[in-house]
């Protein structure tokens, strides 16, 4: 784990010294913008001392943060029915793609029938026409001109 940092910061016109574990960057990230809404509220309010406005200041931070909270919560929740509603969306379509295999597995069996009876058929033609010396199922030829 890296060591602490430490920076100087400046929050409604007074210096601070700041220690954390964050890089200085986001300490001073934060900073800006707690110097901001302070700034925001005493612009506000100029009756206000800054002891007051750091208050309010971490009222509203804190109301921020709690509605951010509830937020994520709701898209966790929302995030979580989507994925079961994927899932069933995943399952239905490969039952429905085991069906569509069963469907073209029929399909190219009953073709294979059907061309099997074809043959059959052509070949009883044949046969009784060789009986009856009939040749009328034949295919005739045309002159052509």
């Amino acid at each position: 784990m890296a060591g602490k940092n430490k920076v100087s910061v400046r929050i409604a016109g007074n210096e601070y010294t700041v220690c954390g574990y964050e890089s200085a960057e986001y300490m001073q990230k934060v900073a800006l913008y707690v110097d901001q809404k302070t700034t925001e509220i005493m612009r506000a309010n100029p009756a206000l001392s800054t002891s007051m406005a750091s208050v309010l200041t971490a009222i509203n931070v804190t109301d921020e943060m709690f509605k951010l909270a509830e937020a994520k919560e709701a898209l966790e929740r929302e995030l979580e029915i989507t994925k079961k509603s994927l899932q069933e969306i995943q399952q239905d379509r490969d039952a429905l793609s085991q069906q569509l295999q069963k469907a073209n597995e029929e399909n190219r069996h009953l073709l294979l029938e059907l061309t099997r009876r074809e043959a059959e058929l052509t070949e009883v033609r044949n046969s009784l026409a060789r009986a009856t010396g009939d040749t009328s199922h034949k295919p005739r030829l045309h002159n052509i001109k």
